[in-house]
């Protein structure tokens, strides 16, 4: 991987870890990981130990109170291995800065070792089966008895929904018509009594899953609440500006593979006694895809930079979570297309990427949600009100 301005030698030391334990541990396993539909968890201990699970977390709860850059860099370098495990790294990032600034400090105490660790996976649920990217219009309810709250409803399109252990999840405690002003955070540990869960047939992204958490008068202890009630979705969401630049690198890391892989590829193979490299319909292509994904990358990269320095980032984030998971699948394809029936066999990887990146450019906004973020960032909220 080349070297950016926004690398360091601490950067670089790693990065070379975690391509270390993503190449040698990670990518054997990949296309059987998901065949059998099932996150290996003792793989994902091992990436703990190496201290590579949520970085940016203080030390007194296993990270190394690292910069948000150190995260982009291992989601990167994972996804190089295996698009679909990098998700260990987007969901203990994202839940775990969430439990960080808003649970009460013996709930973080409690869960967030175990999340640094590898011990376990926590999960994250906004989507619902009528709203969708409607986010602020929640169904599920949460209501106060003594010092329980009690969940009633349903979760959807839920990742890690069944090896998650515990799940961040926003639910309405404030009347409909308050919208997001209405929603409330808690965690809800998944082997609470009343929650049941199913696991979609999907076209990838198979050894997470995705899938629905029902709540049936499931009684949480309140402590478990997060942020203050009726203000999760406002404080809460602000933690997905740094999920979405670490999903740009996801899925670039997964395109760039792919793009190293078929510039080889071009130099060994030939055609009409020469190889393929020295047609450059092929290798205009390649230099497209290349030009493009070093810029989409650089800008993710950038993002994770404004928010190391608190400075603002919601546009440059939006713009993470469109553009780079439709240009790696664009990228994907064409690599696919360059290798022939190889590519569009099983026995390569291409055909597995092309579907794990598709999946985001559906879950976790779309990109007519992003190109809204970026369009109020730039006008106001007042003139872009969808």
């Amino acid at each position: 991987m080349k070297r950016t301005i926004f690398d360091s030698e601490e950067l670089d030391l790693i990065r070379d870890l975690t391509r270390r334990f993503a190449q040698d541990r990670v990518a054997t396993g990949y296309q059987r990981r998901e065949n059998a539909g099932r996150m290996d968890m003792a793989l994902v201990r091992e990436m703990g130990e190496l201290g590579l699970i949520a970085p940016e977390l203080p030390e007194a709860f296993g990270g190394m109170g690292a910069d948000f850059l150190y995260s982009g860099v291992i989601i990167e370098e994972i996804a190089r291995a295996d698009f679909t495990f990098a998700y260990v790294s987007l969901l203990a990032s994202l839940t775990g800065q969430i439990l960080n600034a808003f649970a009460r400090p013996e709930v973080a105490r409690a869960w967030l070792p175990g999340l640094t660790a590898g011990e376990h996976m926590l999960a994250i649920a906004l989507t619902e089966p009528k709203g969708g990217s409607d986010a602020a219009n929640l169904g599920l309810r949460m209501e106060r008895d003594g010092d329980h709250y009690v969940i009633n409803g349903e979760k959807t399109s839920i990742s890690a929904n069944q090896c998650a252990k515990g799940v961040v999840t926003f639910a309405r405690t404030g009347k409909p018509e308050d919208g997001a002003r209405g929603v409330s955070a808690i965690l809800i540990p998944l082997d609470l009594p009343g929650i049941t869960t199913s696991k979609f047939a999907n076209m990838g992204q198979n050894q997470i899953g995705h899938g629905s958490i029902w709540f049936d008068n499931v009684r949480v202890p309140a402590d478990y609440l997060l942020g203050e009630e009726g203000k999760g979705f406002i404080q809460v969401m602000q933690g997905f500006d740094f999920s979405r630049s670490l999903i740009g690198l996801q899925c670039l890391g997964t395109a760039r593979q792919s793009l190293d892989e078929t510039w080889a590829y071009i130099g060994e193979r030939r055609a009409f006694s020469k190889p393929l490299a020295a047609f450059q319909g092929v290798t205009h292509q390649l230099a497209d895809f290349d030009t493009r994904v070093e810029a989409a990358r650089l800008m993710s990269m950038n993002a994770l930079w404004l928010k190391d320095r608190d400075l603002p980032h919601t546009a440059e984030a939006a713009m993470t979570k469109w553009w780079p998971p439709l240009l790696a699948y664009e990228a994907i394809h064409a690599c696919l297309l360059i290798h022939g029936h190889a590519g569009y066999a099983e026995d390569l990887p291409f055909q597995q990427r092309l579907r794990d990146v598709l999946g985001l450019q559906i879950g976790d906004g779309t990109a007519h949600i992003m190109k809204n973020i970026i369009a109020r960032e730039r006008v106001g909220k007042d003139a872009v009100r969808a």
